[in-house]
């Protein structure tokens, strides 16, 4: 996937990776998540738009933090060279980013964020084991 699609999704804020960060941001999706949930119940499409644009920025900078990757606009690494990641991210994610109003965008991404924190809890695991038989 091309950067140039996803750097409009990001803050200016630099973001380095840090095991302090990813609770902040798995809570501020579960924050928003529960707000989109009532946003497309009521068929707010502006407000959706808004909440959809800062869920992808939240999952693009869970991506980079869970692989140990800074979060910064003018050096984001290739999404390509991300070895933890869903599996068919690229079109998930431009189906998100090409659609973000649709429901099913939404699903989609609450999926991506489920999937990323499984990989990044067992990725954690396996590298303990390895790190106490070593």
């Amino acid at each position: 996937m091309d950067n140039q699609l996803i750097i409009p999704f990001l803050d200016e804020q630099d973001l380095e990776p840090s095991k302090e960060n990813i609770p902040l941001l798995l809570a501020e999706w579960d924050r928003l998540r529960d707000e989109l949930e009532i946003l497309y119940r009521n068929r707010d499409q502006k407000n959706t738009l808004q909440g959809m644009k800062k869920g992808i920025s939240l999952f693009i900078q869970l991506l980079y933090l869970t692989n140990d990757r800074k979060v910064k606009v003018t050096e984001l690494e290739p999404i390509d060279f991300i070895e933890i990641k869903p599996v068919n991210l690229d079109e998930r994610l431009g189906f998100i980013i090409g659609r973000p109003k649709l429901f099913h965008s939404y699903r989609q991404l609450s999926e991506l964020f489920i999937e990323q924190n499984k990989l990044y809890v067992k990725n954690n695991i396996v590298k303990k084991r390895l790190t106490s038989k070593g």
